[in-house]
């Protein structure tokens, strides 16, 4: 069995979704693990992760503008806005999906649908980086 590790830094200008499915395959390939479990790990609790369609990018725009109705941006609606009016809505919108994904390898690549892609979700209104996690374990 091994394992291999790395952090790739995603960079997303704004609010929204942000395909990095490029980088995660890359670190698959470079590792050189035919069958395995991959892990992909967000270190922030005001962006998630999501595994979604990647051919029409309307998917993204209408998954962003539900998350804004679940979690609009309110002043008078939170008690916390330590780092602004999208502060808390960021961490609700986390709250409602997930930091981490796990996927399985197979043939040395992800075993991911025809139209599926790994985006960040950026849920802050300003420019951020984002460090995530990969951990492939396999052989």
């Amino acid at each position: 069995m091994r394992q291999a590790i790395r952090h790739l830094d995603v960079r997303a200008r704004t609010r929204g979704l942000f395909d990095f499915t490029s980088e995660v395959a890359a670190f698959v390939h470079d590792t050189s693990i035919e069958t395995g479990i991959l892990t992909v790990f967000c270190r922030h609790t005001s962006a998630s992760l999501l595994i979604q369609e990647n051919a029409d990018p309307s998917v993204q725009r209408d998954i962003e503008r539900y998350f804004a109705q679940l979690a609009p941006e309110d002043i008078k609606r939170y008690e916390h806005d330590t780092e602004g009016p999208d502060d808390m809505p960021a961490h609700l919108r986390t709250a409602l999906t997930q930091v981490q994904l796990s996927v399985p390898v197979e043939h040395g690549r992800m075993t991911l649908g025809t139209w599926q892609g790994i985006y960040l979700f950026e849920h802050r209104a300003r420019p951020q980086t984002r460090d995530i996690v990969l951990h492939l374990i396999g052989e």
